[in-house]
């Protein structure tokens, strides 16, 4: 029973750490959108010429290190985006820890769909 108990202890506070940093994420996230967007309405300029915009990983960091507004927008797009891929991968090596094998193989199968989801959204 008590190997039980603590087993759910440590459950609980697995989930609480991965809630938090879903949390962590989004407002993280939503801090980088904002900083874009009040860089916008202050220069009035978006960094990129006419209804351009930056969207491969290569121009959006040039364009975060120019610091230009879209760029950074889509930063903050990109962080929510990965926020919870990376919730996937903390909950990987949290099963992997537990050696709980067959979350470990759920999980990793949901993981390779994320990743090929990408890979094709990107084609």
């Amino acid at each position: 029973m008590s190997e039980n108990k603590t087993k759910n202890e440590e459950m609980y506070h697995v989930e609480a750490i991965v809630g938090g940093l879903l949390r962590i994420g989004v407002f993280i996230s939503a801090a980088i959108i904002i900083i874009g967007l009040a860089l916008y309405v202050i220069t009035g300029e978006s960094g990129y010429p006419g209804t351009t915009y930056p969207t491969t990983f290569g121009t959006i960091f040039s364009g975060l290190v120019s610091l230009k507004p879209f760029a950074i927008m889509m930063f903050g797009l990109l962080c929510l985006i990965l926020t919870p891929v990376f919730r996937v991968v903390v909950s990987l090596f949290t099963f992997l820890k537990e050696k709980d094998y067959l979350y470990v193989g759920i999980t990793g199968i949901v993981l390779v769909i994320l990743v090929i989801s990408f890979l094709i959204g990107k084609g």
